[in-house]
């Protein structure tokens, strides 16, 4: 864990938050796919959000972050609290809101012709944090560490983002993520287009990386699901209804205690 010293000169570990939705309904147009979802996601772990695709899994992860209201037929009712702090609040802006909670995506997207070391202070410019060259340089050295990238790119750091592995294109993007030192980070699918090898790295990346920054991971992965997180959430969405949570808590005993039938049946690989 990496420790920050205080005024005193004593080491104290980083804040960590956590973050809870409630009552989330969500809406493309008309056609309702979340109905008053709850969860409430630990300081310090990782949770898994499982389940089959269209039950609204990936449209919760992005509730949380109001990246749900890019889609213009898009609207959402509910709270998403950040350490008890409503992030749709109406004082609240968005980019406000994305700074505190960042996003990676299902297929890396790096910017492929800007250069290893620019992409990880992409953001930065982005939300008009204004750091010196110093600072930058430690803050790209320090992201890319604690990505699992800095060994395989430290002496090629102004080569093209774009010339890299998707593996470690995904974990560029995880590094540009924590440039701007998010308090939660968000990961739908991170390593469904990846090779195991690649996975391996991306899983281990967010092992580490959960005594820093609280994680919600999509996955479809049932043995991922197992190895990255402390605690899961199975969505389902049934004849043609809107998706909805079945059941959730610990991991372990998700998987092998379900208190539902179809938690049992899904985690087992009986449909899904």
């Amino acid at each position: 864990m990496t420790l920050t010293v205080d005024g005193s000169g004593a080491t104290t570990a980083p804040q960590l938050f956590s973050l809870q939705a409630i009552d989330i309904s969500c809406w493309f147009g008309t056609h309702l796919v979340l109905d008053r979802v709850s969860l409430f996601m630990p300081a310090g772990q990782v949770m898994a959000l499982i389940g089959p695709s269209g039950c609204g899994k990936s449209t919760f992860l992005r509730s949380l972050n109001r990246m749900h209201e890019l889609v213009i037929s898009a609207r959402i009712a509910g709270e998403v609290l950040l350490d008890g702090e409503d992030i749709y609040a109406p004082s609240v802006r968005i980019t406000d809101a994305r700074r505190q909670i960042g996003m990676v995506f299902q297929k890396p997207n790096p910017f492929p012709a800007m250069s290893i070391y620019d992409n990880v202070i992409a953001g930065l410019k982005l939300n008009g944090v204004h750091v010196n060259h110093e600072e930058r340089d430690d803050l790209v050295e320090h992201c890319l560490v604690k990505a699992g990238l800095w060994k395989e790119v430290k002496d090629r750091l102004r080569a093209p983002g774009g010339g890299l592995s998707g593996g470690q294109q995904q974990r560029l993007c995880i590094a540009r993520s924590l440039a701007i030192k998010p308090k939660v980070l968000l990961m739908d699918e991170p390593c469904s287009a990846l090779d195991p090898t690649s996975t391996r790295r991306i899983e281990e990346t967010i092992n580490e990386l959960r005594e820093e920054v609280t994680i919600v991971i999509v996955t479809h992965n049932m043995q991922q699901a197992q190895r990255v997180s402390q605690s899961c959430a199975f969505f389902l969405a049934e004849h043609g209804q809107p998706g909805y949570i079945i059941e959730h808590g610990p991991t372990d005993l998700m998987f092998s205690q379900p208190q539902d039938p179809r938690t049992f049946d899904y985690v087992n690989g009986r449909f899904g």
